[in-house]
């Protein structure tokens, strides 16, 4: 929701699976640590909303992101792809519905280290 208004591209839940078994796409959660933790999507990396680098991401600029945080109404995913898009990442997209999304989709997470 807070995506789209921002003028992002957005992903579905099941549309993200497909891509991550595909090995197509580079995940971020923008959530807690401990968030990660104990629930995300499979494969994601977990960036710090505020500490993050363009060391972080792929150095494939054409290489597709998708960024994460709690929910529809969360700020951090959609300002992290801002800012990919600003660093000259072209494929960057926002999972709007979130962790709580996905996990209300009842889809595989992966938890602990």
């Amino acid at each position: 929701m807070l995506a789209r208004l921002m003028g992002l591209k957005t992903i579905a839940p099941k549309e993200l699976l497909r891509l991550i078994g595909e090995s197509q796409v580079a995940t971020f959660d923008l959530n807690t640590r401990q968030s990660w933790l104990t629930a995300r999507v499979p494969g994601a990396r977990n960036l710090d909303p505020l500490a993050w680098t363009s060391n972080d991401l792929p150095a494939d600029k054409n290489a597709a992101l998708v960024f994460y945080c709690s929910n529809p109404l969360c700020a951090k995913a959609p300002n992290a792809a801002r800012r990919a898009s600003s660093m000259g990442h072209y494929d960057v997209r926002v999972l709007s519905a979130g962790i709580r999304g996905w996990l209300a989709a009842q889809l595989p997470t992966q938890s602990g280290e």
